[in-house]
């Protein structure tokens, strides 16, 4: 091949014979960042009226290539735009297609700009909008946990289940608690979304190369056009870092684990031992061998995609770590991570949100766990306590009562009946739904400080609700 026949790569210009096929190969990342392309045509088009204002393209050179930038996007939604084989890129294929369609002005599209800002600021874009609709769907799966919950009730014939700790049963919780100690902690994830969202919304383009431009360019105005809160303040930082590519994976890997807790949670409940709830038919999978079964696969893969990501994290984290300044070939590899957590995660919350709003609790199954006359030692210890009891001496005699029940296999309200220091005052707190009823406490799991919970949870969802209105509704992911 002689140097024509490489045309394609945009730096062809300095060689004198065409890359190998090798190099060709091991270098193209088109297949899988030309999901970029709706976002690199629009900071295209910010580009393109920046070169216009500052005198480097005339009003017909403008509209040419603006329209040229159009086709291609159209082409691109409807599936027709084809992908040259010498198209290291996306931004390659952009440019090339351009000029296709509109000559010579397309030759100037990629006047006053590197690949290194240009890559940089496509991809910044990309995950502010798919970080924001995966906002809107932590939204989604947290409103649906309080909204079950609120059907869970507070009230006397409000549902409760064993609380766990070394998934041994502690102390019986309203379900509803349950519920919303998941809701809170995705809350939390909208929290890291939304910062992590807005360190993301930067503008690189203008940094050129690694040191600016010549040209007379305003990248504030561009950073606004293109639909950036701000612009890059060094040039240098601005094609290198890739902060908020690390950031926002850590933010969807964290939240992968939240939602692997909420998978292993429903893994546990649906099995035979448990009983605690019951899938919907939707929302399970079945056996090709076995016609009983009926499978928690969604729950099961909530959990296993987590440590895909924890993977994909710690693989960006190490391909960042010690490059120099500014930009290296090396950070071609940040997209695919990023691409992997946040397809994942977006997928993994629609999917749970479908299966906990259709979800079968059975809440008689779930009582007579949590009924177990252990489960109110601790009431018994603190009854002690109310009497002026020190605690570890009322923790000591009420350990003897329940070691004596074991070994001796003497039902617990029996030995708590003829301990004088307890009696039916004991004997009361072991009745059924007694011991969840005396969680009093604020942010506690007995019916008054959930029903307070419950209106807090509620005024916090709304104001998510308009923090994240303005979100892109749908995800462009390819």
């Amino acid at each position: 091949m002689s140097a024509d026949d490489s045309r394609g790569q945009l730096w062809h210009g300095r060689f004198q014979v065409a890359p190998a096929q090798e190099l060709v190969e091991f270098t193209s990342s088109v297949h899988y960042d030309q999901r970029l392309l709706i976002d690199d045509v629009a900071c295209s088009k910010a580009h393109v009226r920046g070169l216009h204002r500052a005198g480097l393209l005339s009003e017909d050179e403008l509209g040419a290539i603006l329209g040229g930038l159009d086709a291609v996007e159209m082409e691109f939604r409807a599936g027709e735009l084809v992908f040259a084989p010498d198209d290291e890129d996306v931004h390659t294929a952009i440019e090339r297609r351009v000029t296709e369609l509109v000559g010579p002005a397309g030759g100037k599209l990629h006047t006053g700009r590197s690949r290194n800002d240009q890559v940089a600021t496509a991809f910044r874009r990309y995950v502010v909008r798919e970080l924001g609709v995966i906002g809107t769907r932590v939204l989604e799966l947290a409103s649906v946990l309080a909204t079950r919950a609120a059907e869970a009730g507070t009230g006397d014939d409000a549902a409760y289940l064993p609380g766990y700790t070394h998934l041994q049963q502690a102390q019986p919780v309203l379900l509803a608690h349950h519920l919303m100690a998941h809701a809170w902690a995705l809350l939390r994830d909208l929290d890291r979304l939304a910062d992590c969202r807005r360190r993301a919304d930067v503008s690189p383009l203008g940094a050129g190369a690694l040191a600016g431009s010549s040209l007379g360019l305003d990248p504030d105005t561009t950073a606004a056009d293109a639909g950036f809160a701000a612009r890059f303040e060094n040039s240098l930082d601005a094609t290198s870092d890739r902060d908020f590519a690390a950031e926002s994976l850590f933010v969807c890997t964290l939240l992968a684990v939240h939602l692997s807790r909420l998978g292993e949670e429903i893994v546990l409940w649906t099995t035979d031992e448990f009983g605690f709830a019951r899938l919907d038919d939707a929302y399970a999978t079945g056996s090709s061998m076995l016609p009983q079964k009926k499978n928690p696969d969604i729950a099961e893969l909530a959990r296993g995609k987590a440590g895909r990501l924890i993977g994909d994290l710690t693989g960006l984290l190490a391909t960042l770590k010690g490059l120099p300044l500014a930009y290296n070939r090396d950070l071609q590899e940040d997209k695919e991570p990023v691409f992997d957590g946040l397809d994942t995660v977006r997928l993994g919350l629609g999917a749970l949100a479908g299966l906990y709003r259709t979800i079968t609790f059975d809440v008689a199954r779930m009582a007579a766990a949590a009924d177990s006359p252990y489960a109110a030692a601790t009431d018994l210890a603190e009854l002690l306590v109310a009497d002026g009891l020190p605690f570890r001496e009322a923790h000591a005699v009420v350990g003897a009562l329940v070691r004596r029940s074991i070994d001796d296999g003497v039902p617990l309200v029996d030995l708590v009946r003829s301990e004088p220091t307890l009696g039916e005052r004991g004997v009361a707190l072991l009745a059924p739904g007694a011991s969840v009823r005396q969680r009093t406490s604020p942010g506690g799991a007995g019916p008054a400080p959930v029903a307070v919970q419950q209106g807090r949870l509620a005024e916090r969802l709304e104001a998510e609700a308009v923090r994240w209105s303005t979100a892109e509704p749908e995800s462009t992911a390819g």
